[in-house]
Order: C-alpha cells, then structure tokens, then sequence
C-alpha cells in the first residue's frame, strides 16, 4: 500500500454481514465490522462502502419460482440498502458520522448518488456507504464498487474476503493452493482467479485503479494491509 493511500473504497459480500449462516443481520460481526472501519478512518484514512445483497437474496436463478432478471437484480439492490442502512446506524451508534447513497431513486431512505456531494461527505470524515449497486440491472456489486471508487477518485478498491489474499485455486478445499502476493489484472482475467467479477476488474485495469484482497474476518489485516505489512494480495 503506497504511503500516498488516503481514500479507499471496500468491497464485502452481504453474506459476511449475516454471519456464520450468512444470512440476515449478525450484529455482532456488523459492529466488530464498523469498530474496524471506525480504526481505520481514525488513521486517517477516508472510507468509502459497497456492500452486496446475498445474506438476503442471492439473484433469479436461486429461486423457487421463475424469475424476470431485471425484477430479480431490483430486490438484490434494495438488500444493499438494507445493508447499508444497518452499517450506518452501527457507526453511528459508536459516535462516528455515516451516510448511505444509492444508485436507486428512494429519497425517503437515502440520497442519491453525486460524486461531488459524495467527495465532500469523505473528506469532511464521514463513512460513506453506497447501497443499490449502480442502480441498473445486469450488473454486480463489484462492479458497483470499481466503477464508486472510480468516481470518488479512491486510491484503492479493497475486497474483503473470508480467506487471507488470491489463490490459483480454493484454499480451503486444496491445501496445495499456492498465495499471489502480487499479480496483474490480465493473470486475473486469464486464470479466472475470482477476485471481483470480469467487468470490475475490467474497469480496474482501464484505469489503473488497483485493487487489495484481505481477509475481513481478521481483525488487524485490513489495518496491516493498509499500513504496507506484508499480508493479503495485491491486483495491479
């Protein structure tokens, strides 16, 4: 992590936020979560949020009756804002500032998103959580977090998972799986190695925008990762 590092943007699942069920709310792994984050910005650092839908719905094709795509894509980005709703009132339970915007129009629960409005809302302190995805169907929240962090001019896309970085493949089911300490946005894409979806990592690399793999559940890594100890990976 380069010293100039300021803004940073965080990608976790939906499913981290429900627990070990990974489902709902565990607000207990939500408030560790913003403790976490509350740390990093009181380093210094600017936060930025995307959070996914699937500890509440995980997409048309998981369901028990059919499904029209774009209505199914609408329910998974209101679980963001439902995420994001949640994540804010934690933070602000502990005395820091937060906002949620989203990329849908719902005036009554939270501001849309402006990237100038946004820029002031980071650089003033507070935790800034997008819900809603981009507002539009057919695309992920990965995608969601590569293209916010790109508008909010984020030094860092830092995904957040529930292993310690990249691997060539699934470290807890192959115990010969080797760690990328460092590896570039083509070996991603070529080797599918699943650190955000092809779109997001696509965009990434268009715009040299880089991108850092953490395990969230610890509770130094992001920290570690951050101050430029040697842990997690890095895209770039």
């Amino acid at each position: 992590m380069p010293d100039k590092a300021k803004r940073i943007l965080l990608k976790l699942s939906g499913e981290y936020l429900g627990g070990p069920k990974g489902q709902g709310f565990d607000f207990e792994v939500i408030e560790r979560l913003a403790l976490q984050l509350i740390e990093v910005r009181g380093r210094g650092f600017e936060v930025a949020i995307v959070l996914g839908g699937g500890n509440f719905f995980r997409g048309a094709q998981n369901q028990p009756i059919p499904m029209d795509r774009v209505n199914a894509d609408q329910i998974g980005m209101l679980a963001t804002v439902m995420n994001s709703l949640a994540l804010k009132e934690t933070f602000m339970a502990h005395g820091q500032s937060a906002a949620v915007m989203t990329g849908l129009n719902i005036p009554a629960v939270a501001e849309p998103f402006e990237k100038r409005k946004a820029i002031k809302k980071l650089s003033r302190g507070e935790m800034l959580i997008f819900g809603g995805g981009t507002g539009n169907p057919f695309f992920s929240t990965d995608t969601a977090a590569a293209l916010r962090a790109l508008e909010v001019e984020a030094d860092w896309v830092i995904k957040g998972t529930m292993v310690d970085g990249v691997y060539d493949k699934d470290p807890k089911k192959h115990p010969d799986a080797v760690k990328y300490k460092t590896l570039t946005f083509s070996d991603a894409l070529k080797h599918d190695l699943k650190v955000m979806d092809a779109a997001a990592i696509a965009l990434c690399r268009e715009n040299s925008l880089p991108i850092g793999v953490v395990d969230i559940a610890s509770e130094t890594a992001l920290l570690d990762f951050l101050a430029g100890k040697d842990v997690g990976s890095m895209v770039r």
